[in-house]
C-alpha cells in the first residue's frame, strides 16, 4: 500500500496518462538564458528522474515585445527548437513528461517594447506599455500559437498558457488594466475574448493529443480584480475552447498581499481552487505553499483539486516524489519558502538556485562525486555551514565527526525557527537530524571541541559561526539589556522595547516581540491580518475592511545608525512583507541615530553627525541586534599550533551572514575534500 495513494495515483487525460498527481510548477531560473543547454537538460532531467508526473518549464516568450526582459528565452528559430529538443529528450529518457510555459509579460515586461491592452504603466516596471491595436492583438495571438507549435516540434508533451499573476492575458481580463472600448474591452465577455481565442487556436494548431494547460488567476488580490462569477465563466469557456487542465494562479505580482513567502501558511489558497471543483469537468491543479507530501495528500483527499503543483520544493529536492513513494518523507530536503536563492536571484538577474540545495541549477557545475578513498573529517560547528559540509562530504563517502557546544544541531537555525513566520525552519533542522542519522555521521554535542579532540583527523573544518558584535554603548550591561539570542530563548521582555539594529535579526526580533500567536499557523487569522477575502463576496479577493492585524503584544521602536531606510538590505522579494508587517503592528522605525547611553529609563539617542535632537526612547527592555563578528578562537588556536584547518561560514566572514552563503560555502568545500 502506497503511503500517499491520492498523490501517487495516475491521472488519465484521455490521450495520455500522467503517472501521478504531482506537477512541478513553472519557475524562472535563468538557465535557458545562459545558453548551456546540457545544463538545462540536466536540471529538468534530474526532476524527471525524481518521479514528478509533469514538469512545466520557466516562462518562454512568444515574441520580443512579450518578453519579461530583453534577451529572455523563447522558441524563435530552428536553432531554438533544436536546443529545446535536447531538454525534452533528456526528460523522456528519464521517464518524465514536460510542458513548456508560454509567458507573455504584457506591461510587466522590463523593456520599452512592452505592450498591453491599454497604455497603463505597471508599478513594478519603469516602462509604460504601448496599447495594442487590432493588428497588434492578432500578432500576439499568432505568435503564441506559433510558440505552441514550435514546442510540439521540440518534443514537449504540452504547453502551459500563462494567464495569471498579472501577466498579459490577465491584463485583458480586468478593468483595472483594460480600458478598451472595442471588442477586446468593456464587458467581461469582451475582456475574456483574448485568452479564449488563444486556447482555441492553440488547440487547433497542436491537435487533440497534446496537453494544453491554462494558468487561470483565481484570486487577483488587486483592486478591481475579477469576481468569482467571472473566474467561473472564464474557466468554463477555457474548457470549451480545448484546455486539458486548469492550473491555479494566485495574486498579481503587484499585489500587496504575500502569496508564496515563508510567512504564508501552507496551502493558504487551496480553498480558492476548491471553489472551482465541480464547475468544470477537466482536471484542476491547486498551488502555492504546498511543500510536503502529507500536505499534498490531504488536499487531494479532501477534494480540493485533482492535482497539486509544487515548484520550489523541486529546487530543494529533485527526488521529492520517489522519496515520498518510498515512505521516507523525512528524507525530503524541505523548501522553506525563503525566496533567498530562487526569486531574489531571479529579480536580481542572477541564476536561480536554492538555499537548502545549492546544487539546484548547478547540477553540472557543483559536483559531489563519490570518492575512491575515504578520509576522516572533523567538523566543528553544527550550524548551516558545518551541516552542509558534513552531509555533502558524507554523501561522497567520507567519514564525518560533527562537534558542537550546543546539545542539538542547527546553530542559529534554532533561533530562526522561533520567529513567527519562520516555522518552516523547524522542518529544516529536523531534516538535518534525519540525514545525519541516515548517513551515519558521528556527533559529539554539548561540549567544547579542543585541539586535542581534533588530533588524528585527516581534515578539520571550523564552522563555529558568529557571535554578537559588541556595540560599545554606555550602560549596555544594565540588567534590562538583552541579546537577541536571549530574547528568542525565552527571556522575559517588558512592554516597551527598543531594538538596536535594523538588519535581518532586528526585524526578526521585532516580529517576535509584537506577535502573540503566529498567523502563519492559523490560516483564518492570516487572511484577516492581510485582508484576504472571498472573491465570491469581494471583487479580486480583497476584504472590504482591509488588513486587520491582531494588536501588537508590545510597543517596539526599531533603530539603526545608518541613515538609509530601515530594512533596505532585506530580501528583494520579501523585504516589503517584513516592513509592512511591522508597520501594521505599529513598530516605529528610526534611522540615522547615535546611541548615546542606555539608562534604567530607556535609550538616549541623538541624530546625525552633529549629534542633535538628543532624546530618550522610553523602554523597559533594550535588545541588542547590532551585527555579528566571527567566532574563530578555535581556528586561531589551531593555526597557532601549525594545524591546518578550513574556516567557513560565520567563522570566516560574519558580515551580512545568512544561511544561503553558509550552506553554499560548506557544500563547495565538501566537493573538494
Amino acid at each position: 500500500m502506497t503511503p500517499y495513494p491520492k498523490l501517487l495515483a495516475p491521472l488519465d487525460l484521455g490521450f495520455t496518462t500522467l503517472k501521478n498527481r504531482v506537477l512541478m510548477g513553472s519557475m524562472h531560473t535563468g538557465l535557458e538564458e545562459a545558453g548551456d543547454w546540457n545544463r538545462v537538460a540536466a536540471f529538468y532531467g534530474a526532476r524527471a528522474k525524481g518521479g514528478v508526473g509533469l514538469i512545466v518549464t520557466g516562462g518562454m516568450a512568444p515574441n520580443k515585445e512579450g518578453a519579461v526582459m530583453p534577451g529572455a528565452a523563447g522558441l524563435f528559430s530552428e536553432e531554438d527548437i533544436a536546443n529545446h529538443t535536447r531538454v525534452t529528450a533528456r526528460v523522456h529518457d528519464e521517464g518524465g513528461k514536460i510542458a513548456m510555459q508560454i509567458l507573455h509579460a504584457g506591461r510587466y515586461g522590463f523593456s520599452p517594447d512592452c505592450v498591453a491592452p491599454s497604455a497603463i504603466k505597471s508599478p513594478i516596471s519603469m516602462f509604460k506599455p504601448k496599447a495594442l491595436d487590432e493588428a497588434g492583438i492578432e500578432k500576439q495571438i499568432a505568435d503564441i500559437v506559433t510558440a505552441a507549435s514550435r514546442a510540439q516540434a521540440a518534443g514537449y508533451d504540452g504547453v502551459e498558457i500563462m494567464g495569471s499573476e498579472g501577466y498579459f492575458l490577465n491584463q485583458f481580463l480586468v478593468a483595472h488594466t483594460n480600458k478598451r472600448t472595442d471588442r477586446w474591452g468593456g464587458s467581461y465577455e469582451n475582456r475574456m475574448r483574448l485568452p479564449v481565442e488563444i486556447v482555441q487556436r492553440v488547440r487547433a494548431a497542436v491537435g487533440r493529443e497534446f496537453i494544453v494547460i491554462y494558468r487561470l488567476s483565481m484570486i487577483d488580490l488587486i483592486p478591481n480584480g475579477s469576481t468569482w462569477a467571472e473566474v467561473v465563466q472564464l474557466a468554463k469557456a477555457i474548457e470549451t475552447a480545448g484546455a486539458s487542465i486548469i492550473n491555479t494562479g494566485i495574486g498579481w505580482h503587484e499585489a500587496r498581499i504575500p502569496t508564496i513567502a515563508t510567512s504564508v501558511p501552507r496551502a493558504a489558497f487551496a480553498w480558492v481552487t476548491n471553489k472551482l471543483m465541480g464547475e468544470v469537468a477537466i482536471p484542476i491543479i491547486t498551488s502555492n505553499r504546498i511543500n510536503t507530501p502529507d500536505v499534498a495528500e490531504e488536499l487531494l483527499a479532501e477534494g480540493c483539486a485533482d492535482m497539486v503543483s509544487m515548484a520550489r520544493p523541486f529546487l530543494a529536492d529533485p527526488d521529492f516524489v520517489i522519496k515520498a513513494a518510498a515512505g521516507k518523507p523525512e528524507m525530503i530536503a524541505p523548501c522553506i519558502a525563503c525566496n533567498q536563492a530562487c526569486l531574489d536571484h531571479t529579480f536580481s538577474l542572477k541564476m536561480s538556485t536554492c538555499l537548502v540545495n545549492p546544487r539546484a541549477c548547478y547540477e553540472t557545475v557543483l559536483l559531489l562525486t563519490p570518492v575512491e578513498t575515504s578520509i576522516n573529517i572533523a567538523i566543528v560547528g553544527a550550524g548551516p555551514a558545518g551541516l552542509s559540509t558534513a552531509l555533502s562530504a558524507a554523501e561522497r563517502g567520507h567519514k564525518i565527526t560533527l562537534f558542537d557546544t550546543a546539545p542539538m544541531v542547527g546553530g542559529q537555525l534554532n533561533l530562526a525557527k522561533e520567529v513567527p513566520g519562520k516555522e518552516e525552519f523547524r522542518g529544516l533542522v529536523a531534516w538535518y537530524q534525519a540525514r545525519i542519522k541516515a548517513l551515519n555521521i558521528k556527533t559529539r554535542l554539548g561540549k567544547m571541541a579542543t585541539a586535542k579532540d581534533l588530533a588524528g583527523f585527516d581534515e578539520v573544518v571550523i564552522a563555529t559561526g558568529a557571535k554578537p558584535r559588541d556595540p560599545q554603548i554606555a550602560g549596555q550591561n544594565l540588567p534590562h539589556v538583552l541579546g537577541y539570542a536571549e530574547v528568542l530563548g525565552g527571556a522575559k521582555v517588558g512592554k516597551r522595547v527598543a531594538v538596536i539594529g535594523a538588519g535581518g535579526i532586528g526585524f526578526d526580533i521585532c516580529e517576535y516581540l509584537v506577535t502573540t500567536d503566529s498567523p502563519t499557523l492559523d490560516l483564518e487569522a492570516w487572511k484577516t491580518e492581510w485582508g484576504v477575502g472571498d472573491p465570491q463576496i469581494n471583487r479580486g479577493g480583497l476584504a472590504e475592511a482591509g488588513p486587520q492585524p491582531e494588536p501588537a503584544a508590545r510597543s517596539v521602536t526599531l533603530l539603526q545608525r545608518k541613515s538609509t531606510k530601515p530594512g533596505k538590505g532585506l530580501g528583494k522579494t520579501t523585504g516589503w512583507i517584513h516592513r509592512a508587517t511591522l508597520k501594521m503592528k505599529g513598530v516605529q522605525m528610526i534611522g540615522g541615530v547615535n546611541y548615546e547611553e542606555i539608562t534604567p529609563q530607556g535609550l538616549i539617542i541623538s541624530e546625525g553627525e552633529a549629534r542633535e535632537n538628543i532624546r530618550l526612547i522610553e523602554a523597559d527592555t533594550i535588545v541588542l541586534c547590532a551585527g555579528q563578528q566571527p567566532e574563530r578562537r578555535l581556528a586561531d588556536e589551531l593555526e597557532a599550533m601549525g594545524i591546518k584547518c578550513h574556516v567557513i561560514g560565520g567563522a570566516d566572514v560574519a558580515a551580512e551572514l545568512d544561511a544561503k552563503r553558509a550552506i553554499l560555502q560548506g557544500t563547495k568545500l565538501a566537493a573538494t575534500l
